[in-house]
């Protein structure tokens, strides 16, 4: 403490050429910097004063990965090293940055273009969407088949495919979805990606939370239902049916509508567990919510 003191005093009294080089700018309003690592983040774009209080339902939603057991919130968005051959990779090759100096996704957290684009790509996720070789094993990474035509891509990628033709997206997993660390991006970094709902077995509690505070709807199957006994491939289309008011752990129905014409429907249930969470979601999320909060 007394070292400490001592060096924040000189600060003060003596600061020197570097710290005096250092220049700050004045307002209310932050001067956003062009900077690979800090950027403004886009949960505010659109935004009014009023929420547009939308049905919760989803209609003619893509499959975007079939996830199994226990994906972590590292699984979903990762604090290690970038690849060079990465979205982010590129992305930050396209600004000038070195691979040397890439970092890592957990020191870029303050810059979205970095964080969705590292959204779903840890190296050793698993999209059982992917056809496995001959020897059973599957191909890992951050990658999905963009339906229809099954065209094999980033998941980055197929998501901006999907947003800029108006598509909404679903994720399916299995059981302990989003376990691990309470990493926040990994909520922003899938809603980012126009994902509307994630349809798991069993969700960890405190990413069902962030999901649900990203405007994200958190949907549990119920008894020995899963994406495997729907048997599901990633070429369907799903629809999400909301009966009535929105309330807190309603059932609400999942639709199966495959290629041949066929649709097969499945009760789920809505991880939308407290009256609070219902105004977040409405609000289009917690950010969104709380603003105008404050404004009121």
């Amino acid at each position: 403490a007394k070292a400490f003191r001592q060096n924040y005093d000189k600060i003060k009294d003596e600061p020197g050429k570097l710290w005096t080089s250092i220049e700050g700018v004045t307002g209310q309003v932050y001067n956003w910097p062009k900077s690979t690592y800090i950027a403004q983040p886009p949960f505010f774009e659109g935004f009014k004063l009023q929420p547009t209080v939308a049905d919760a339902g989803i209609q003619g939603a893509r499959i975007m990965a079939l996830f199994g057991d226990s994906i972590t919130t590292d699984h979903i968005s990762p604090a290690g090293s970038i690849k060079e051959s990465s979205p982010a990779g590129k992305w930050l090759k396209e600004h000038g940055v070195m691979k040397a100096d890439f970092n890592s996704y957990g020191s870029r957290r303050g810059n979205h273009e970095v964080m969705m684009r590292g959204t779903f790509a840890n190296v050793r996720i698993k999209n059982l969407m992917i056809p496995a070789d001959a020897d059973g094993t599957r191909e890992e990474g951050g990658l999905t088949l963009y339906q229809p035509g099954g065209e094999k891509m980033f998941i980055y990628d197929a998501a901006q495919k999907y947003m800029a033709a108006g598509v909404p997206t679903v994720i399916f997993g299995g059981e302990e979805y989003g376990t691990g660390s309470s990493r926040d991006w990994a909520a922003k970094g899938t809603q980012l990606l126009g994902i509307k709902a994630v349809v798991a077995r069993s969700f960890e509690r405190i990413h069902r939370a962030n999901l649900v505070g990203m405007g994200v709807l958190p949907l549990q199957f119920l008894g020995a239902d899963s994406w495997q006994s729907l048997g599901l491939t990633g070429e369907e289309m799903i629809d999400v049916v909301v009966g009535g008011e929105l309330k807190p752990q309603m059932d609400v129905k999942l639709v199966v509508r495959r290629g041949d014409g066929s649709e097969q429907a499945v009760t789920v249930r809505l991880r939308i567990d407290t009256p609070i969470e219902v105004d977040y979601y409405q609000h289009g999320g917690i950010l969104p919510f709380v603003l105008r909060q404050l404004l009121a």
